[in-house]
Formats: C-alpha cells, structure tokens, sequence
C-alpha cells in the first residue's frame, strides 16, 4: 500500500502557502466580497487562496487533477487534489475565527474516489489537523510537533455532545423532527458550524455530528481524518466517505443512532 506520506509533506507546505495568504487579508478592511449564483459569500481571499495551492500543485503533481471551489475541476486521472481555500466563509468575511483551508488527496478505487490524505488548517485558531490513510491521524503545529487523535468512548446517546451548523438545512430537508428528536435525547448539543465539529470528532470532544448539505469539498479532508481517528464518516443514507451531499459523523459507538434520528426511525 502507497504510504502517502510524501503527499502528506506536500499538503501541509500548501496550507502553510495557504494561512499565509488568508491570515494576510483576514480582518482586512478593504476585503472584496461577491455573492455567487448559490447566494453564498466568496471573498478575493478564497479565490487567492486557490489560485496558489494550484500553482503549487501545478509545480509539484502536473499530472493529478485538482477539484476546488471556486474553479472547478481540472485534469484527469487516479489521483485528484479537491481544495476548499477557506471553509468558513461567512465567519472569514465577518472577523469571526473559525474558519480553515481543507485540502485533501482523494485517489481512484473501489466504490470511486476515495480521500487519503486530508489537511484542515485553521490558522486564525492556531489549529491544524491531519492524516493519511493507514497513519493515523493528528493535531498540532507541524508534523514533527504533533498529538495523535483518538475518537471518544462514549456509547450511550443519552451522555453524547452533539455538533452541527445550523436548523434551517434539517428543516428544508424534512429532517427537523428527528433533528429536534435528537437534540433531546443528547446531554449536549452545540452549533460550532463548518469543519470544526468534525475535528472535534476527531479528538474526542466531542461524539456525534452531523450536516444536511455539503459540497465534496467541504468533506473530503475531514472525512479522512475522522475515519483515521477511529470514528465513522458517512452520509445519512449510511454511505461511507465524503459522497452523499451531506454528512454524519461520530466515535462509530454511536453512528447508527446518530442515523437513526435523523432520518426519523426513533
């Protein structure tokens, strides 16, 4: 099995490129920001940001294809980079913190793409997390200054902190009820919002999460590094990996619960 590790190198060397680059016009007075056809806020920042993680990838993989968010897909191949320059754009664009560079490798198998490697760098935290499959996965400042993350224990869902966006997804959807369901069987709930929870996840802090509707690019990254902390990454038809337009997450005690509210069959 390929062990990634150089890959793993390379990603972190484009989210150094990266924080420097958003740190830089973060707060920023006069950032630009437009609204894109979906309504949703993209600022000069993320598109700068994209610009020169594919530049870097251009230069160091020519032959893998690179998916990102603000300009597609370019490229052909087993092996394809797919980059959210900033996760978090709205808080970005608002001076709030929690926000971060996803990157991640995913590469050609069975059941299609699959991440192998993935990097979610929150530099406005101070936070960084990563991992490579079979490797296990990490937190910290650099690869050589690093703790290895482990999801919970925690098998009861009546003892379970619970993490998601926002409720206006869920109720779009039809979900609501056993959203709301769920929310009253936990012992906590908290709307952390984008990337972190699922770092959270990741770490133990937290045990369950869960989002109605998300890009390929908003998961890939955090996908990885939840599975190589011992947790489980699906959508919420129970499909693993980063695939279904939407995701839960969890420590695995707890995954099919955790689906079972939310798709109403408690």
């Amino acid at each position: 099995m390929p062990d990634y590790l150089d890959d793993l190198r390379l990603a972190h060397v484009l989210a150094d490129a990266a924080d420097a680059a958003t740190m830089d016009r973060f707060k920023a007075l006069d950032l630009k920001v437009e609204t894109k056809p979906d309504m949703t806020p993209v600022s000069e920042a993320d598109k700068g940001a994209e610009e020169l993680i594919r530049g870097h990838l251009q230069r160091a993989r020519p032959r893998d294809a690179v998916l990102g968010e603000e300009y597609g897909v370019e490229g052909t191949g087993p092996r394809r980079w797919v980059i959210d320059p900033i996760d978090g754009t709205k808080n970005y664009v608002r001076g709030v913190p929690v926000w971060a560079t996803l990157i991640a490798l995913m590469e050609a198998g069975e059941g299609g793409f699959q991440p192998v490697v993935g990097v979610v760098s929150a530099p406005a935290l101070g936070r960084r997390w990563w991992a490579a499959k079979g490797h296990g996965a990490y937190a910290g400042r650099s690869l050589s200054s690093a703790t290895r993350l482990q999801v919970s224990s925690v098998s009861r869902i009546s003892d379970a902190s619970f993490a998601y966006s926002s409720l206006t997804g869920w109720e779009e959807q039809g979900r609501l009820d056993g959203f709301l369901d769920l929310t009253r069987e936990v012992w906590r709930t908290r709307a952390y919002g984008d990337f972190w929870p699922y770092m959270m996840v990741a770490e133990g802090a937290v045990d369950i999460c869960a989002e109605p509707e998300l890009s390929l690019w908003d998961m890939a990254a955090t996908a990885i590094v939840v599975t190589e902390a011992g947790g489980a990454f699906t959508g919420l038809d129970g499909r693993p990996g980063p695939h279904s337009g939407n995701a839960a997450a969890s420590n695995g005690l707890l995954h099919d619960e955790l689906l079972g509210y939310l798709n109403q069959r408690y």
